[in-house]
């Protein structure tokens, strides 16, 4: 390792991440999307005009290097909190700062708030009035979606850009900078590092940067010397990749897109691909018990009456798991999740709950019929609560045909439609003969 020093008595150690930061934006690998030559976000970094901003992506996506660069580059003064550990009373501060400077200098404030979607509704709220007057410029990171943890007030004052997952190009280009430069990296080590091998590593490290260095630096420092050279083995290699180093953030982006993908294979009829994507998150860390209640929405959302048993099935799952814990319970939940992606589907109940929800919305709250209103006390039955009610177990086949169950105004209709599959085949010959008794009536 090459530390570096400020004094010969005094050697201060940077881990190589930090010291392959970026100096430049020519520097940075990776977002050619966002800082690609002619790019809108390059064209404003380049001619000073920046504006508040969300950088959303994966960890190790350089959204703490890009914050730093835009300060360097129009010579903003340049603080950092963490949503973590910080409060309303260290915004309090950095913003008495920020005015100081302005008034004094006209200096911006570039104010970098890494893990923004931690700060609750009262602390993003803080922000608010000095983004809007300009005594900071916002740039927030975070690796949840905005939409969901961000307050529409602080998106509607701030431009969200997403970072994506670096490629495996991207990190070979940033392995081979730190093995290359002499100054700052690895270079003066002269390590023998395999392509193959690196590729293993990039695998690894999932898109990460930050991870991708850090795991090289351990690697360089536990690679033998042999000769003149540094050798990295594959039995290295394997030793320091031992741990899991899948990436999967708990409520962030990750777990979003991984429960997504496993509910769409449940409802498209995939089972093996379920059962993938049940083990990826089990294996990332997920609760199991969050999935296995997932699988109780996706029972009634997407399979609903082709099947009732799908949805007694997933509860039991939910059961079986609180009972046994990890990982006793977890082949529970994989039953169910098989049995779901493999039986039949049908969302008729779920369009129909949907379009009802609509014209509730559209129609307002109109009142019960007065045949169909309870009437416990003397007075209600005066008033003609329940007069006229057909008691369906009185009638023939202990049907009321004829009779309308919908408020007065609204025209009877149809919002559940079977499907052709499973016992909604059944259920849909009763109704259609149901409803030739009321035509009949």
């Amino acid at each position: 390792m090459k530390p570096k020093t400020n004094t010969e008595s005094e050697t201060i150690f940077q881990p190589l991440a930090a010291r392959l930061r970026p100096a430049s934006l020519d520097e940075f690998i990776g977002q050619s999307h966002l800082l690609g030559k002619d790019k809108p976000l390059r064209k404003a970094i380049e001619q000073g005009a920046l504006h508040s901003m969300i950088l959303w992506g994966p960890p190790g996506t350089g959204k703490t290097t890009l914050a730093r660069l835009m300060a360097e580059k129009t010579h903003a003064r340049f603080e950092k909190l963490s949503a973590i550990f910080s409060g309303v009373k260290d915004i309090r501060a950095v913003v008495d700062e920020a005015k100081a400077a302005r008034a004094t200098s006209k200096q911006p404030t570039i104010l970098f708030v890494d893990e923004v979607h931690r700060f609750n509704k009262s602390q993003q709220d803080a922000f608010l009035p000095y983004v809007e007057d300009g005594t900071l410029i916002l740039i927030g990171a975070t690796t949840e979606n905005p939409s969901f943890e961000l307050n529409n007030a602080l998106l509607s004052r701030a431009r969200v850009y997403v970072l994506k997952r670096l490629t495996e190009e991207d990190l070979l280009n940033i392995i081979h900078r730190a093995l290359s430069d002499k100054e700052k990296g690895l270079g003066h080590l002269s390590i023998e590092f395999p392509l193959e091998l690196q590729k293993i590593l990039v695998n690894a490290s999932d898109g990460d940067a930050r991870q991708v260095l850090n795991l090289l630096e351990v690697i360089a420092d536990l690679a033998e010397q042999q000769g003149d050279k540094v050798i990295v083995t594959e039995k290295l290699l394997s030793e320091v990749l031992q741990e899991s180093l899948r990436r999967f953030d708990k409520g962030g982006e990750a777990f979003y897109d991984q429960i997504s993908a496993l509910h769409k294979s449940v409802r498209g009829s995939a089972p093996d691909a379920a059962l993938y994507w049940f083990a990826r998150m089990v294996d990332g860390g997920c609760d199991p018990l969050y999935i296995a209640r997932r699988m109780v929405r996706a029972a009634s959302e997407d399979i609903g009456n082709a099947d009732p048993r799908a949805l007694q099935l997933a509860l039991n799952a939910c059961e079986v798991y609180e009972r046994l814990g990890s990982p006793e319970g977890e082949l529970a939940i994989a039953q169910a999740i098989v049995y779901l992606a493999s039986t039949a589907k049908s969302n008729a109940v779920y369009v129909a709950y949907n379009q009802v929800m609509s014209d509730i919305k559209t129609l307002g709250s109109v009142e019960v019929p007065i045949h169909l209103r309870n009437g416990p006390t003397k007075l209600m039955k005066q008033l003609g609560y329940g007069k006229h009610y057909r008691y369906a177990h009185d009638e023939p086949e202990a049907y009321a045909a004829g009779e309308n169950y919908f408020p007065e105004g609204i025209t009877p209709r149809q919002y559940y439609h079977p499907v052709p599959r499973g016992l909604e085949i059944k259920l849909a010959d009763k109704l259609a003969h149901l409803r030739e008794l009321d035509k009949k009536k």
